[in-house]
């Protein structure tokens, strides 16, 4: 997705101005116009921010991108973090609380949202890290759970999450019952989403905690995670897949359990396959010579792989969904709380 940072083209024109200043008898008006905009927008930011209980944060370098709360061309906000020394940026939609965009030092992008994504809050955003939560899938499916009456993969990702701390490099927010989450599940939760930026990796936390004070509830939980892909045919998946068992759920009205033969997976048809206790994908891709390591490392103990294969609409042939998911329902106590923690690292391929 590509905004146009009007903080950003200020900066740029600031910079021009004052250059220019020395030699052009009439610059100094267009560099005294320019500051004087460039400040009533900061100005203007910063008590939007304030009003908010939240700190300001402006890059102010030529070509330096702008991290703080912004606005898309649909009205809807998301936080834009950026990481001041290598230039890795991400941002967060509050609707849906899903990060839709994770680019490393290089500008490389890894996360995708289908060019079909409604980004106006009529719908959940197709893309990103999308919740699934209290659910995953519809009602009474993978192993008989869900309450029945919440829609397919619940209702979290299109709630608003609220802003409870952010920085340049991170932010914190969080989700809780309203009256329309509690139509279809009348529980006393807070879920927390914590993203972190660092120099070389994306961390998230997803912490789920039962607020009753003696009612325990069960959830299954998902990251519905859509990665960018140069092509499919530049595409390997490796991790601890050969030899697991897999349900295909393509097979037959209710799918089929097989078992995985491969060390590499490579995707030439339509996916849609469940591996449960895998949780240490890889993607290759040699179109961009990156791999990414998707590092499950508490909460998400299987893996899903999802793709539309031959859906243009989809853009399927840009995309794989490897989603970091808790299939097996966890069952909270009153007062205790689960964390799903998933760390998405790039590296170069090896020569």
């Amino acid at each position: 997705m590509k905004f146009s940072l009007a903080s950003t083209v200020t900066a740029s024109c600031l910079v021009c101005a004052s250059g220019f200043h020395a030699i052009a008898p009439m610059q100094p008006l267009t560099t005294e116009l320019n500051a004087s905009r460039s400040a009533q927008k900061k100005a203007s930011r910063t008590q939007w921010l304030e009003s908010r209980g939240l700190s300001n944060s402006v890059a102010t370098s030529e070509g330096t991108e702008v991290a703080g709360i912004m606005k898309n061309d649909k009205g809807l906000e998301y936080v834009k973090l950026v990481h001041p020394e290598s230039g890795a940026s991400c941002e967060v939609y509050l609707f849906g609380g899903v990060v839709t965009s994770y680019k490393d030092g290089d500008g490389i992008e890894f996360i995708a949202v289908r060019p079909d994504a409604k980004m106006d809050g009529s719908k959940p955003i197709s893309g990103g890290l999308s919740h699934c939560w209290p659910q995953v899938g519809p009602g009474r499916c993978y192993g008989g759970f869900g309450p029945g009456d919440i829609q397919q993969h619940g209702f979290a990702r299109n709630m608003m999450w609220e802003i409870m701390d952010s920085s340049d490099t991170a932010v914190k927010i969080q989700l809780k019952p309203n009256d329309y989450s509690k139509t279809m599940w009348d529980k006393d939760f807070v879920c927390t989403f914590s993203v972190a930026l660092e120099a070389g990796e994306l961390k998230t936390v997803m912490n789920v905690k039962n607020e009753g004070v003696e009612e325990s509830f069960d959830f299954q939980a998902a990251l519905h995670s859509y990665y960018t892909v140069s092509s499919l045919e530049n595409l390997e998946i490796t991790g601890s897949f050969e030899g697991k068992e897999f349900l295909n759920k393509l097979v037959g009205e209710v799918g089929e359990m097989q078992t995985e033969e491969r060390a590499t997976i490579t995707i030439g048809e339509e996916y849609d396959r469940v591996y449960k206790g895998v949780n240490d994908p890889v993607l290759k891709d040699a179109g961009t010579g990156k791999k990414l390591k998707i590092s499950n490392q508490a909460g998400w103990e299987d893996t899903v792989i999802w793709n539309p294969y031959g859906d243009e609409n989809m853009g399927f042939n840009k995309f794989v969904c490897v989603e970091s998911v808790k299939f097996d329902p966890v069952t909270l106590n009153a007062g205790a709380s689960w964390e799903g923690v998933l760390v998405l690292k790039p590296e170069a391929l090896e020569a």
